[in-house]
This record gives structure tokens, C-alpha cells and sequence, in this order.
């Protein structure tokens, strides 16, 4: 079998050979892949080789298939054919990052709902005569939440201390005054107000918002992290070239074409060296791709233990119920408190309304979401960091991957060297063996210079998270 390769491998190399060395004899065959790839009309395709005297890349001392106008539209294509390998280059990982970041925020949304669902179920079946007016603080607080976790900017703090708040005029006219109903809104904006200095609630707000801000924080960034990525691969897959490496493309992969070479490749060592010509800020950017995975990894580590998004949302409930118990205990004091501050309250007995949450809607959805599983949001994290960790040279190593998956020719075949077709695909074109910095590499680093504040952001995050801790 191998002696019928290299016999095979012998013939077309002479075949190739015989037309790089003048023998063409017709164009047809340039004109059926410049009719098949859709590269323009064909007008003015010469039909026979002609002398090249006006081409400024594939020039050549045999009769050549191309014109000026062909010229200029194989450096297009040529441009457009590795912008085309780049994309489907980053595809799987693209893929594997935007899925993940749709998923963190499917989940993300999921527990904010089930925390709610919580909450609501604990208000309805243990402190039912307040269900109703608890209802509408409830579901400004998680919505609070989903919008801080995806972009808000606002306070967590805020948010925590506004709640308990709000919900206390609710708790006085209901558990520490019970007999006392719809108070005017001039008295419940005192309770409201009286709140922080009473403290009916104890040390529970406080425990809150430490929770909120150590496990919303990290979530909130990681997802603004996994958008970030994407960002970046969408700008090096629509990289601007330089003229240098426009020209060095065209050479390497339609000067053939001009020959009646179509089905040529170039010679691995030529590949290599064209291509990181035209990537070859990669290597930088490579450095910040693998800070950016650091980064990651780091803000997952943070997003661990009792601080862990899950844990901190789905527990608490259990935290009002602490703060509700406690304000039950301490009803007396407070109660006092509440008239030297306030005066006293205005009674006007009235029925509580019945609570309206769907109890058996919420149990359905809440056994969706079962902590006990594999599948908890740790693990998905855990899993996804894994997968990302094979891509932690991707930037460094794209060059290669391009030329050895998609553009040059395979070992031991014949391939264009950039002058005339050789036997091995190893051996390097002297053309471009300097070749560095051909390619403008502007755009990428834009992107990270411009993210940069937010990379540092994250590793920020994770450090505060652990001094606190």
C-alpha cells in the first residue's frame, strides 16, 4: 500500500510539475473552480494561458490563466476563505461558551423564581393573614435580584434593607399589633422609617445582604464574563488583514490557480509561516485568553459553600422566618418602642384577605429543581470549566491548527511552496521565512484593552470574597 502512494504521490507530482513548467495548455480547469466558487464573471477569463507581465503577486515567467481583475478577485476570496477557518475554527468553542452562558441564566432565573416560590409558600402557610400584603414586597425583592444578577446597577445592600423595610409596617399591623388593620400611609411610612433604629428584625438584614453580596456578585460577574469571551471570539473571527498579509494569502492559496494548479495546497512549513505571519499577535492575545480562563476559574472557586448562589437563594426563606420569630419574641418591646416613635396606631378591624398563592403550581416547579441531584448549579460550573480548559492555548496555537486541519497539504503530498510544487509538504517557502507582523492586530487588542478593567474586576471580586471570608 505504501509503495503505491509513493508511486501515486510520484505521478501527480510530475503531473503538477509539467504545467508549473510552462506545458499548460488550456485554462479550462481555473475557470471551472472560479465559475464553481462564485468568485465573479467570468468576462475576461482568459481562455488560454497568457503572459502576466501586469500581475503584482502571481507573477510568473511561464504564460499564466490570470488577469489583474482575477488577481485582485482571488486576494478577496483568499481573504474570505481563512476568515471562513477562523470562524469554523472557534465554532465548538463559541458553541460551548454562549450554550453555558444561556444556561447560567436559565438557572439563574430558575432559582430566583424558586427562592420566590419559597418565600410566598412560607408567608402562605405560616403567617397566612399576611400573605397578601407580604406578596407585593416579596416579588420586588427577587425581582431586585434578577435585575442586579443580570446588569443593574444596583445595590445589594439597597435592596436587602428596603424589603425588611417595607415588610415591617406589614409584620406590626399583623403579628405585633394584630388587632390593628389598614394604617393610614402616613403611619406606615413611620414604621418604615423607624425600622433601622428598632431593629425588629435583629441581625437577620444584616446576615441577608452579606449573603446577597457575596454570592450575587460572583454570579453576576461570571455571567458578564462568559459574554466577554464570546465578544472576543466574535472579533477574531472577523479579523481586518493587513495588505502584507492580504497579498501573502493570495500567493499561497490562488497563485497555484494561475498555473492550473486548483488543486494544490501549500506546503505546511509555507502555511505555517504565512499564517502566523497574519496571526501574529495571537501570541499576545493568547496570554489574556488564558488570564480570562483564570479568571473563570477563580470566580467559580468563589461561588462555593454558603455563599453559593443556590444555597443563599433557596435558603432564604428560613431567614424570614428567623426575622419573622424574632420580631414575634421581642412583640412587646417593639410594640413600645414603635409609640414613642410613632404614637399610636389607628385601628380599623378589618378581614384579612385570604392568601392567593397556587401552593400545589409552586410544589410542581420547586421538584424540577432538586438539590440533591448531580445536576446542581456547582457541578454544572465544574463541568463547564473543564470543557474550557482545553481551549487554554487555543490563541496560541490557532496558526497550527489552520494549517494543519484546513489549509496546507498533507505530509508526503506534493504542495505549492510559493514558487513551484515539491515533493514533501514540510520543506518552507523562502519567501516568507521572516515573515512577523503582517497582520494588523489593532482590533484584537482593542477588544482586551477595552475589557481589561473588567478582567481585573473579576479577580477583584474573587479576592474580596476571600478576605471577607
Amino acid at each position: 500500500m505504501g509503495a503505491k502512494s509513493l508511486c501515486l504521490g510520484a505521478l501527480v507530482l510530475l503531473l503538477l510539475r509539467a504545467a508549473a513548467a510552462g506545458e499548460l495548455r488550456s485554462c479550462e480547469d481555473a475557470r471551472k473552480v472560479f465559475r464553481l466558487r462564485q468568485l465573479g464573471p467570468l468576462r475576461g477569463f482568459p481562455q488560454t494561458p497568457r503572459a502576466g507581465v501586469d500581475l503584482q503577486v502571481c507573477s510568473s515567467k511561464n504564460p499564466t490563466c490570470c488577469t489583474k481583475k482575477m488577481e485582485e478577485r482571488y486576494q478577496a476570496a483568499a481573504k474570505q476563505d481563512i476568515q471562513q477557518v477562523l470562524q469554523t475554527s472557534s465554532a465548538m468553542l463559541k458553541f460551548l461558551i454562549s450554550r453555558n452562558a444561556a444556561a447560567f441564566q436559565e438557572t439563574f432565573e430558575m432559582l430566583i423564581k424558586l427562592a420566590e416560590n419559597y418565600t410566598s409558600t412560607l408567608f402562605c402557610n405560616t403567617h397566612r393573614n399576611m400573605a397578601v400584603e407580604a406578596a407585593t414586597h416579596v416579588q420586588e425583592f427577587f425581582t431586585d435580584i434578577g435585575l442586579f444578577i443580570f446588569g443593574t446597577d444596583i445595590s445589594t445592600e439597597d435592596f436587602v434593607n428596603r424589603f425588611f423595610d417595607t415588610l415591617f409596617p406589614v409584620v406590626y399591623s399583623h403579628m405585633i399589633n394584630p388587632g390593628l388593620r389598614d394604617v393610614s400611609l402616613e403611619y406606615a411610612e413611620c414604621l418604615r422609617m423607624a425600622t433601622r433604629d428598632i431593629r425588629p428584625f435583629g441581625n437577620v438584614p444584616k446576615i441577608v445582604a452579606r449573603q446577597m453580596g457575596r454570592s450575587l456578585l460572583p454570579s453576576r460577574t461570571f455571567l458578564q464574563a462568559l459574554n466577554l469571551g464570546i465578544e472576543v471570539i466574535n472579533t477574531t473571527d472577523h479579523l481586518h488583514f493587513s495588505k502584507d498579509c492580504s497579498r501573502a494569502l493570495l500567493r499561497m492559496q490562488y497563485c497555484p490557480h494561475c498555473q492550473g494548479l486548483t488543486l494544490s495546497k501549500p506546503c505546511m512549513g509555507y502555511c505555517l509561516n504565512v499564517v502566523r505571519g497574519c496571526l501574529a499577535n495571537m501570541a499576545e492575545v493568547d496570554l489574556h485568553w488564558q488570564g480570562y480562563i483564570q479568571s473563570l476559574e477563580e470566580l467559580s472557586s468563589a461561588m462555593h459553600g454558603t455563599y453559593d448562589i443556590e444555597h443563599v437563594l433557596l435558603n432564604f426563606h428560613s431567614l424570614v422566618n428567623d426575622a419573622l420569630v424574632q420580631a414575634h419574641i421581642n412583640g412587646p418591646e417593639l410594640s413600645e418602642q414603635v409609640n414613642k416613635i410613632c404614637g399610636p396606631p389607628v385601628r380599623k378591624p378589618t378581614q384579612s384577605p385570604g392568601c392567593s398563592f397556587d401552593q400545589n403550581k409552586d410544589n410542581q416547579g420547586l421538584k424540577m429543581f432538586s438539590r440533591d441531584s448531580e445536576e446542581t448549579l456547582a457541578n454544572r460550573r465544574k463541568e463547564f470549566i473543564g470543557h474550557l480548559r482545553l481551549y487554554r492555548a487555543f490563541y496560541g496555537g490557532l496558526a497550527d491548527q489552520l494549517c494543519a486541519n484546513e489549509l496546507a497539504a498533507a505530509d508526503g503530498l506534493p504542495c505549492w511552496n510559493g514558487e513551484d510544487v515539491v515533493r514533501s509538504c514540510c520543506r518552507a517557502n523562502h519567501f516568507l521565512n521572516t515573515i512577523s507582523g503582517i497582520y494588523n492586530k489593532q482590533a484584537v487588542v482593542e477588544v482586551w484593552m477595552n475589557k481589561s478593567v473588567e478582567i481585573v474586576m473579576m479577580k477583584t471580586v474573587v479576592k474580596d470574597q476571600e478576605v471577607e471570608k
